[in-house]
């Protein structure tokens, strides 16, 4: 158990549409749900087409049934299609830089719609035979013509805010970052590997340093390419050496609770270029900043 909460729970895992997956197996079903829905665009660089106030611009469906290659979302005030696209025209965005501007059930549909339709991008041939495969139930699956199935693949990661048990955080800089940028450290699971081990083992190996009694606090879906980040917090002796084992992190670096709490107050973020800040952290789509958040303004003890 989290020693804390999130403050704000991440971005993306605040979406509460009907998936309606029960449409999914049924063609015709199918069909009906595509006559009159709207449908997202998703070109080959991950953006969509927006309105004047960042919201998803959603298209009327046209024609009789779905094309091929289109992904049925679900139902939120009606049945939601997402399509890719060569490239999205007019006024855009992509999800990491516009997803804060969107309702909690845009962001899950456009999570879902990117997820998706990265895999339909690189799971084009079985790996069973190397024929090529071809959706069905609304996108959710892929087969061949042999009938060997493909499901949705969702690569698991964790995300941690490694702390001192009091008022000093450990967070890290990647290589191809600007000088200033901080965020925890990450890393995908392995097989025959628990969460919990999986935190252990990554920041031993990001920042060679040993942590305790990880602790879950939630998730998030991450489209990038099709990841679901599961947020943890862990314990360590700050005292510890650190050593950047993997080349990984360029930088890590302690950090005071009040040094992380004047960051969030000014809006000191990504997104954002303030000279005077020693500390920039991650925007806030990303549950690395609902991790910090939540640890930052938890109660002292």
């Amino acid at each position: 158990m989290a020693s804390f909460e999130f403050t704000v729970p991440p971005t993306m895992a605040r979406a509460e549409f009907d998936r309606a997956d029960q449409i999914r197996k049924h063609p015709e079903r199918l069909a009906t749900a595509w006559a009159g829905a709207r449908v997202l665009h998703v070109d080959h660089r991950g953006r969509y087409p927006v309105t004047a106030d960042g919201a998803i611009a959603w298209e009327e469906a046209t024609g009789d049934e779905p094309p091929a290659g289109a992904l049925f979302l679900g139902d939120a005030d009606g049945y939601r299609w997402a399509l890719r696209v060569d490239e999205v025209t007019g006024p855009s965005a992509d999800a990491r830089t516009g997803a804060h501007r969107l309702s909690h059930d845009e962001a899950g549909l456009l999570a879902t719609a990117v997820g998706m339709l990265n895999w339909h991008r690189t799971a084009r041939f079985s790996p069973v035979d190397g024929s090529e495969l071809t959706p069905s139930q609304g996108g959710w699956l892929l087969s061949t013509a042999a009938g060997a199935d493909e499901f949705p693949r969702t690569d698991p990661a964790v995300i941690m805010v490694v702390h001192d048990g009091a008022d000093q955080v450990l967070l890290g800089r990647q290589s191809v970052w600007p000088d200033r940028w901080f965020s925890t450290l990450a890393g995908f699971v392995e097989p025959g590997e628990s969460l919990e081990q999986c935190v252990q083992r990554e920041v031993y190996e990001e920042a060679g340093i040993i942590v305790h009694s990880p602790g879950y606090l939630g998730s998030q879906p991450w489209p990038f390419p099709r990841s679901l980040m599961c947020g943890f917090e862990a314990v360590a002796d700050p005292t510890q050496p650190l050593e950047l084992r993997d080349g990984e992190l360029a930088d890590a670096q302690w950090f005071h609770r009040d040094e992380v709490l004047t960051a969030l107050e000014r809006g000191d973020d990504w997104a954002g270029d303030n000279p005077d800040g020693r500390l920039m952290l991650p925007g806030s789509i990303s549950i690395a900043r609902s991790l910090i958040d939540g640890w930052a303004r938890a109660p002292r003890s």
